[in-house]
């Protein structure tokens, strides 16, 4: 993977992609605290520039829900969207529409050729609707 993204295969990387592989949607800190406890010490910057490498060689997709810090996954080249939980900020893949996509058909695209859209649907996870009630969270359902 890494050497057919022309990139070199170094330990920090294989341990970077696996983690993001393992654990889709996962943050930058999350990451850092598996590939040290995989590696040992490594630098928070050390693993920035992995991600920042795997990332423009389309190996991992950067998401970033409003309110949410940065996530990564590995799941690249489609045009999925994600579910957020409101309460515990869970995140799952949702396919894109099949048939018409009309998040890809813009209103007015202002002359760009649109080949992706991103949306995110907010709501609570299972785990959390047992215990809270979107009224609990106290914030307005966001449209």
């Amino acid at each position: 993977m890494l050497r057919g993204a022309t990139l070199r295969v170094t330990r920090p990387r294989l341990s970077v992609l696996s983690a993001v592989h393992t654990q889709p949607h996962l943050d930058t800190d999350t990451i850092i605290g598996v590939v040290r406890a995989d590696l040992g010490e490594v630098s928070h910057q050390a693993v920035y520039d992995v991600l920042r490498a795997l990332t423009t060689a389309g190996l991992v997709r950067r998401i970033q829900p409003p309110g949410s810090p940065a996530r990564y996954e590995s799941r690249v080249g489609d045009n999925h969207h994600h579910v957020v939980c409101r309460s515990c900020g869970a995140i799952a893949d949702v396919d894109c529409a099949v048939g018409e996509t009309p998040c890809l058909t813009a209103s007015d695209a202002h002359g760009f050729s649109i080949d992706e859209a991103e949306v995110i649907y907010w709501g609570v996870c299972p785990d959390c609707s047992t215990t809270t009630t979107t009224a609990d969270l106290g914030r307005s359902t966001r449209v």
